[in-house]
């Protein structure tokens, strides 16, 4: 029998709270921008293979090439879809499997893929497939009809000087709350005697807008606004105007819970280079950790961490140590921790585990300890503290960004003999993060630092967070 900590995971589970502070990023990471120039339409060869011919471009309309870029998969089946990022992952997966039997010469354009090495299990749908998303960031630039205040996103790119901002009301990823703020704000600025700013160096001062909402329904909007050579009064008085605006105006139909303003002469600034500025609502929204496919993709990690034969994962090893490596604002811990006996996690941002440290409390979590630092700098001296106090099993898990796993993380996880499974949950398998599974999995190779115990990748499993999108995530399991 199920202990009572493990009985209650699917009540506690669903009712994790994280705190969304303004300025930190969302806690689903993967896509949270939307920039339509950066994704692509699926190739004339996946569009074959789902027996639909690829359109014509030429005689599409703007709202058409923006879905086509956004969610490219829109015209597929949910079944089809599912088909096609299934095998996708068999074939970046058969790539690692290719690398680890070091056939690594045989490797050709050839469509035949190579063999599995270890099981990859069919994609877990998403439970939720139209309206998806908690965060959105809503561009202004100049739109099909040629006015700069247009609220949407780009289709074309800054290169080319094609860029042109339709309107994503018709996207099928996109809430509803989202779609009206946006149309909301794009009235505000229409009505605004402040041109939109396109480019820093031309002028203008509206720039883009983000909103993230909740499971309850709770909004938030994060205006960025370029001064110029405004003086404050004169900034202030248009942030009164965007506060009535919202709060009593046109706008008050989106029930803003806060409203956040940034100021910056930055494209890209940090809280503490320009501080969000709260003009209305509550400083902070909670999120739950239940979130559709987030409670699937957090269900997978902490069975594949920890498994339970209750859910199907033969032997039972509640207890131990769990390291949870770039652990961010402390999510995957949190769900965790009613499985192990510890949790370590470790970010290199403080304000980061200063929130993952709140989010543990506001939980009722005790057995959750968060440390600030680089990993590859304070893993070898906390395994060493686990080691003489008698830690028992050590497990760990990664959820790094696109870019994966600097190569002294990978180094410091491999050369911890004592922790025996470790559980990558990857947004993007193909990209760096095949680097990292090679460096795990390889040889010893002391040229490279490599000394410790390889890891084996023992089973996949794809999960869909972003139907109607190319995107699946993989969660890999390694064990040594």
């Amino acid at each position: 029998m199920a202990s009572a900590a493990t009985r209650s995971m699917s009540v506690i589970f669903v009712k994790h709270k994280i705190l969304y502070p303004v300025r930190r990023t969302c806690l689903f990471s993967t896509s949270d921008t939307i920039l339509a120039d950066k994704r692509k339409p699926p190739s004339k060869k996946q569009w074959r293979k789902s027996h639909k011919k690829p359109p014509s471009t030429d005689h599409l309309s703007w709202e058409e090439r923006l879905a086509d870029v956004v969610t490219p998969l829109w015209r597929l089946s949910y079944d089809e879809q599912l088909e096609l990022k299934q095998k996708h992952q068999e074939r970046i997966l058969s790539q690692l499997s290719r690398n680890l039997s070091g056939d690594l010469q045989s490797q050709s354009p050839s469509p035949v893929r190579s063999k599995l090495s270890f099981p990859v299990l069919p994609v877990l749908p998403s439970p939720v497939r139209d309206g998806y998303r908690n965060k959105s960031t809503f561009s202004v630039n100049r739109g099909v009809d040629g006015n700069p205040k247009t609220v949407g996103f780009y289709v074309g790119t800054g290169r080319k000087g094609n860029i042109v901002c339709v309107n994503g009301d018709h996207l099928l990823n996109m809430p509803e709350k989202h779609k009206l703020v946006a149309r909301c704000y794009q009235d505000f600025i229409r009505l605004s005697s402040l041109e939109s700013c396109l480019l820093f160096h031309t002028g203008g001062h509206w720039r883009e807008i983000t909103v993230r909402t909740n499971a309850e329904g709770r909004t938030m909007a994060i205006v960025y606004f370029h001064p110029q050579t405004l003086t404050p009064e004169e900034v202030a008085a248009h942030k009164a105007n965007l506060v009535d605006y919202f709060t009593w105006g046109p706008g008050s139909l989106c029930q803003l819970d806060s409203l956040f303003f940034q100021e910056s002469t930055m494209t890209r600034c940090t809280h503490e280079e320009s501080p969000y500025q709260l003009l209305h609502g509550q400083p902070h929204i909670y999120e739950e950790v239940n979130r559709a496919a987030a409670e699937v993709l957090y269900s997978t990690v902490r069975q594949l961490c920890v498994p339970n034969p209750e859910e199907g994962g033969g032997r039972t090893e509640v207890g131990g140590t769990l390291l949870d490596v770039c652990c961010g604002t402390g999510a995957i811990g949190i769900t965790i921790s009613p499985r192990v006996d510890r949790i370590i996690g470790i970010e290199l941002i403080e304000q980061a585990v200063e929130d993952a440290r709140h989010n543990a409390a506001l939980n009722n979590v005790l057995n959750c300890e968060f440390v600030p630092g680089k990993a590859e700098v304070v893993l070898p001296g906390l395994m060493s503290k686990l080691s003489s106090a008698g830690g028992g099993l050590v497990s760990a898990v990664v959820n790094p960004a696109r870019a994966g796993l600097h190569h002294r993380v990978v180094r410091a996880l491999r050369n911890q003999s004592a922790i025996r499974r470790l559980v990558y949950v990857s947004c993007k398998p193909d990209g760096e993060a095949m680097r990292n599974f090679r460096e795990l999995c390889c040889a010893p190779d002391p040229q490279k630092k490599l000394t410790g115990e390889a890891f084996s990748p023992t089973l996949a499993v794809p999960v869909d967070m972003f139907p109607h999108t190319p995107h699946c995530e993989v969660v890999l399991l390694f064990e040594r």
